[in-house]
């Protein structure tokens, strides 16, 4: 499954790639069953946890959840699907032989009221000494343009870095009033069958609207560095031996490779910066609107 050299270009030149049809029925069976047992668990929980991010709309008895965080920490199917070799082939196409978990997420999308997520950079909240520094987004639901498909602006990769802040902090979004950029026109939806899985690119500006559609829309994420790339903003996870502990595949390294990208730092963090959702809550101008 490694990505063809069309692929490799059209990453190179764009910011992201969508592969179609990763995942076969089995695998996809196994990864939603994991999904159903984690979401089990939030029926009698009234805030967020360390692996439940909560809708507002959220009550114990009628759980709504719209992040999973680091799942691969609370179910086996999570920390194995990375290690699946034709997925692991996806990403050291683009980022070489040795390759770093950066973080995991699964983003929820309920019929009807799914949460959008505000125009960003992944960059924004974690830069690097250099930018071969990607997200793997496994489908785990056909995406449509009705069900709050991930949308990316072509290119952005290689232009600025926009400021994430508003009223002093750190918001995790961009404001849409205040960059020069055409998110109406110019974003393009990233849609596949569910098995599939995209590529984007850390610097790429990216976002997604509310699912407005009768059917979820589940989005598996699996941040992931060259092993050469060290996060400036914190996230050497405790101790050396756990972050080493997060290669995926070949040697890890203690000779960072430099490269002179631009940056802005992620200081200080929101009143609430446990999840992008809490911190965009912050902002002052909002692109998406959420349903209730």
């Amino acid at each position: 499954m490694a990505l063809t050299p069309d692929q490799v270009d059209a990453y190179r030149a764009d910011g992201y790639v969508v592969v179609p049809d990763v995942l076969d029925a089995a695998q996809l069976a196994t990864m939603r069953a994991a999904v159903d047992a984690l979401l089990a668990g939030a029926r009698g929980v009234a805030d967020h946890t360390d692996l439940y991010d909560l809708e507002d709309t959220h009550r114990p008895d009628a759980p709504r959840v719209r992040r999973l965080k680091q799942p691969h920490r609370h179910h086996p199917a999570f920390a194995a699907l990375p290690r699946i070799p034709k997925v692991q082939a996806l990403l050291t196409s683009l980022l070489g032989p040795a390759v770093r978990l950066q973080s995991v997420k699964l983003n929820l999308k309920t019929a009807g009221y799914g949460a959008p997520v505000e125009w960003h950079q992944d960059w924004a909240f974690y830069p690097h000494t250099n930018d071969d520094v990607l997200a793997m987004g496994v489908m785990l639901d056909d995406f449509t343009p009705d069900n709050g498909p991930m949308m990316v602006v072509p290119r952005t990769h290689r232009g600025t870095i926009h400021d994430h802040h508003a009223n002093g902090v750190f918001v995790g979004a961009m404001d849409p009033t205040r960059v020069d950029l055409d998110l109406t026109r110019d974003a393009v939806p990233l849609l596949g069958r569910a098995g599939s899985i995209t590529l984007h690119h850390a610097r790429l500006v990216h976002g997604s609207a509310t699912n407005t559609s009768g059917r979820s829309r589940n989005f598996l994420l699996y941040e992931a560095a060259a092993a050469d790339a060290w996060p400036l903003a914190g996230g050497i996870f405790g101790s050396l031996e756990e972050f080493d502990a997060r290669m995926l595949c070949g040697e890890p390294t203690l000779q960072p490779r430099m490269v002179p990208v631009p940056i802005r730092m992620p200081f200080p963090k929101a009143p609430e910066a446990a999840s992008l959702y809490q911190s965009q809550k912050y902002m002052q101008n909002r692109f998406f609107e959420v349903a209730r």
